[in-house]
């Protein structure tokens, strides 16, 4: 069996609002109009990655899937942070960055424990994986917020900010290529049952949808100041919530399906892969790539936003660090994502 009639219709879905952000960019729409359809097409293209890669969760052990699938989730989310990158826009890119991380271990995780726990009550996963996972969410989340408490609290570091953010970007990649095997080999556990798509199919739909993400998200950071001018809206919460759930939307909706399954292990290694992706490879290949635009991006973040991680991070390695999930610690984590974002709406 190939592509069934929902796949159809999530793809058509896909290639409808790509036309519509394209028409809206090039035809002068009103850049909310123009903002809103591009970030729905960005949403819709990150699913339809999400259901790609999800096929090789029927064909690689569920750590495998799970680190893969979480990479490609993010390439929206890359994208649109080198187009903002080129256009200037430093605190967008930074709030997304941080947004990503938050939103994946907060509000995903969140949602998927609520869902989860309804459905299924209690939940396990493997604890020493999870703990794994939360001693390095926390680890990433310190060496991300160094360089903004240097710069805050004036010491001597704060006169060398630049190269601090490179050195905390080399011990993060580092960190990424040291953990990679373990999380790779983290268990064989096959998912999903047999695959619907063929292997030609699922390339097709991978390179099809990753080209015409790159597309939309240029028009989205186009329209994406004048539009956040117009709702009185901070560009921080527009890289903080808009970019972070719009470029994540592959885990917002599978991490939850998973956990809705009774499959919290691969829930588990979707979600948060995809945040400790965004900290150990995304964040420091972005400050890397940076010396090469106009305006280097660094990891002096406003302080309210290096605080937000910090918390988020400890908060969620105190859930997950006992192996168990129930709705209630959902309601927890989606009840700090809330209060996290309403205090960016201003601005950071």
């Amino acid at each position: 069996m190939d592509v069934n009639r929902r796949d159809l219709i999530e793809i058509g879905l896909a290639v409808l609002l790509v036309v519509a952000a394209a028409v809206a960019h090039y035809a002068g729409a009103t850049a909310v109009l123009a903002f809103l359809v591009a970030a729905l097409a960005i949403a819709m293209l990150a699913r339809i990655v999400g259901g790609a890669t999800e096929q090789l969760g029927t064909r690689l052990g569920s750590s495998v899937a799970g680190v893969v699938q979480s990479a490609l989730g993010n390439l929206p989310e890359l994208f649109i942070a080198f187009f903002a990158l080129h256009d200037g826009l430093i605190e967008v890119v930074q709030a997304a960055l941080v947004g990503s991380v938050i939103a994946n271990s907060v509000l995903v995780l969140g949602l998927a424990f609520i869902v989860g726990g309804a459905v299924n009550g209690t939940q396990t996963f493997n604890s020493p994986r999870a703990r794994m996972i939360a001693t390095l969410t926390t680890l990433a989340a310190t060496i991300l917020a160094l360089p903004t408490l240097a710069h805050t609290f004036h010491t001597p570091a704060a006169e060398h900010t630049k190269s601090l953010s490179l050195i905390c970007a080399g011990v993060l990649l580092a960190l990424f290529c040291l953990t990679l095997p373990g999380f790779l080999a983290g268990g064989e556990e096959h998912v999903g049952g047999p695959a619907r798509w063929t292997l030609s199919t699922t390339i097709v739909v991978l390179a099809s949808a990753g080209i015409a993400a790159a597309f939309v998200s240029d028009w989205f950071v186009s329209a994406l100041k004048p539009a956040t001018e117009s709702l009185g809206m901070s560009q921080a919460f527009a890289g903080l919530v808009v970019v972070a759930i719009a470029g994540n939307a592959v885990e917002n909706v599978v991490g939850v399906q998973l956990a809705k399954r009774n499959q919290p292990d691969f829930a588990i290694s979707v979600i948060v892969n995809s945040a400790l992706q965004v900290a150990l490879l995304l964040t420091p290949v972005l400050v890397f790539a940076s010396l090469f635009f106009a305006t280097s991006l660094t990891l002096v973040f406003p302080t309210l936003l290096a605080i937000a991680l910090l918390v988020a991070a400890a908060i969620t390695s105190l859930v997950v660090y006992d192996g168990e999930s129930t709705w209630e610690e959902g309601a927890m984590l989606a009840g700090l994502y809330v209060v996290i974002a309403a205090s960016f709406w201003w601005g950071a």
